[in-house]
């Protein structure tokens, strides 16, 4: 994987949704412009600083939103607009994610295994750059290339409880 940086039509509408979201209290974690098919789709995802995002807030968002892309037209082609939460496990993907999130406990799946056959790992980001993240994971602090990740997402839960819990259920 590699970071990624706003195209022109996501950095237009982040400039037009960013204030919306902010006069609300909430963030706005991505904007992303992409194609399923034959269908474009046109994603918000939002965050709060203390709380779950809602069904409430991602409607506060989507009404004047979209009045503000009916009335300028920013899109030439169809495409259908999604407004939700970023979830519990966001992926990281764009530099403003991996700082926001230094210090905060991540999952990482390498494309490869590393040299002692991981492939998959949790820990703690404790830095990155355009070509690496650091992970702190079982005392040891490993840098990892981006160019070598699947992918890079957020772990708020505690995965031993979530299977403890499920097996709880059965």
């Amino acid at each position: 994987m590699k970071m990624k940086k706003f195209g022109s039509t996501e950095s237009r509408i982040y400039g037009m949704v960013q204030p919306i979201a902010e006069e609300l209290g909430l963030i706005v974690w991505d904007v992303r412009f992409e194609k399923e098919g034959a269908v474009w789709y046109l994603r918000v995802l939002l965050d709060h600083a203390e709380r779950a995002v809602t069904i409430a807030d991602c409607e506060a968002v989507t009404r004047p939103l979209n009045k503000l892309l009916d009335d300028s037209d920013p899109i030439p082609q169809s495409y259908t607009l999604e407004v939700g939460s970023a979830g519990l496990e966001r992926e990281l993907i764009r530099e403003t994610h991996f700082s926001a999130c230094e210090g905060s406990k991540v999952r990482v799946r390498m494309i490869r295994p590393l040299e002692d056959g991981t492939k998959e790992l949790t820990g703690v980001l404790t830095g990155s750059d355009r070509e690496n993240i650091t992970v702190e994971t079982e005392g040891k602090v490993l840098t990892l290339p981006l160019s070598g990740a699947a992918f890079v997402r957020l772990a708020d839960f505690d995965e031993d409880e979530v299977r403890k819990a499920d097996s709880a259920e059965s």
